[in-house]
């Protein structure tokens, strides 16, 4: 039977029964995809135990795979494969016998609190050609700092979602499809709050909270990518999202925020992933040691 066909229902399956988001799915496509191109099939009877740990092999010894490049394609096709075997359409699931490599533990990277002001000192005073561009971006780039939200999540706010009177943020269908409440600062409101009054000047009715500049709809990725650029090139400071999510995370721990408030605040699943950010900042460390009683 062809593969392309089994990973339609495959995709189907796991968007609208299992409920994962588009966004791993694609994650799926794409794993699919390079697998059967490499392996040169298009029937699933083409799959075999040998082929597949052919593919890792090679990912691994000449393609210079890293730990996690080979965990990524790892766990896209060990789900697949289950869904064959639940299907009938494979003998058993190959992947699973296949041993994975240990990902090394690294230090979050982020930016240090003097480079998170100097960002959004200027953004607030980059010379933008409307005062709506000028807020909205200061808005965007504190919510990353003083929120910590993924990308997506904050592309998927809504209006509703922020609540500037009550000092939260709903975040709604995060990683995992888990809905969050988050708490508001009131260096955060004020921000936001600047912004909402520019919003409602260009009349945007649109029901996300971040918009476009010239049409009555949601921000987009494109558009927050060249805002990036930008800055990094006005600013000469190294930074991505993510980075500034990590800021925002060990921020939060030398700052005192215990690690289980922290860990609902970032939508982490497991607490153990927010433990991370214990070693990502001397400061902390520093502060524990001093409880040393011989200090």
């Amino acid at each position: 039977m062809d593969i392309q066909i089994i990973a339609d229902g495959f995709f189907d399956h796991s968007l609208y029964i299992k409920g994962y988001s588009k966004k791993t799915v694609r994650s799926y496509r794409s794993a699919i995809s390079f697998f059967c191109k490499s392996l040169e099939i298009t029937k699933i009877e083409e799959v075999t135990d040998e082929g597949v740990r052919h593919f890792f092999i090679n990912g691994r010894v000449h393609r210079n795979w890293k730990p996690a490049t080979f965990m990524t394609y790892h766990k896209s096709l060990i789900v697949f494969f289950r869904y064959c075997v639940d299907k009938g359409h494979l003998p058993k699931n190959y992947i699973e016998d296949i041993e994975t490599p240990k990902i090394p533990k690294t230090i979050p990277k982020k930016i240090t609190t003097e480079n998170a002001k100097r960002l959004l000192e200027i953004i607030l005073n980059y010379p933008y050609p409307s005062s709506f561009l000028r807020y909205r971006n200061h808005a965007i780039f504190a919510t990353f700092l003083y929120a910590g939200l993924r990308k997506s999540e904050l592309f998927n706010l809504h209006v509703l979602d922020v609540d500037i009177e009550n000092l939260t943020l709903f975040v709604r269908n995060g990683k995992g499809a888990k809905d969050r409440i988050i708490p508001m600062s009131h260096t955060l409101a004020q921000s936001l709050k600047r912004y909402v009054n520019e919003r409602k000047k260009l009349m945007k009715t649109c029901p996300e909270f971040f918009t476009s500049f010239n049409r009555n709809q949601g921000y987009t990725d494109s558009g927050l990518r060249r805002v990036v650029r930008t800055l990094k090139d006005i600013s000469r400071i190294e930074f991505t999202i993510h980075r500034l999510r990590h800021t925002f995370a060990t921020l939060m721990i030398e700052g005192g925020c215990d690690i289980y408030s922290l860990s609902k605040m970032m939508g982490h699943s497991d607490i153990s992933t927010t433990t991370i950010y214990l070693s990502a900042t001397a400061e902390h460390l520093r502060g524990q040691m001093l409880k040393h009683p011989l200090n």
